[in-house]
């Protein structure tokens, strides 16, 4: 497939694809007049990709996973990439607890603002107190 139909496929911009190709994320194959055309495993790929990308993770270290994908009999590669997946998983658990602590620091300035609105006067002047 072309790469406008990869693009339709995986929702990911014709753009993000040649970066990821650039970035040695996605290969394709080119015709004798250059255009890209890709098998219908990169669309997995490309989901993957994206999966990656949207945790945080930076092109480099989504190249050194990726061959584990491609290559799981390869010991040395494995090993490698379970290091990096081990080190990002650690991060993300990371990002997760302190974007727990931030929602709940955020639901405390929630219900002190609704408690102080609920005892501000209204249009009429009466005050709206709160049980």
């Amino acid at each position: 497939m072309r790469i406008g139909e990869l693009s339709r496929r995986t929702g990911v911009s014709p753009r993000s694809l040649r970066y990821y190709e650039a970035q040695g994320l996605l290969a394709s194959n080119r015709s004798d007049t250059g255009q890209r055309h890709y098998s219908d495993a990169e669309i997995e790929r490309v989901s993957l990709i994206r999966q990656l990308f949207d945790a945080g993770m930076s092109s480099r270290l989504i190249a050194t996973v990726l061959p584990c994908v491609e290559s799981p009999a390869d010991p040395g590669t494995v090993e490698m990439a379970f290091a990096v997946m081990t080190r990002e998983r650690d991060r993300i658990d990371a990002d997760i607890v302190r974007l727990v602590e931030t929602r709940n620091a955020l639901d405390v300035l929630i219900e002190a603002n609704a408690r102080h609105q609920a005892e501000m006067p209204t249009v009429d002047g009466t005050v709206a107190r709160s049980a």
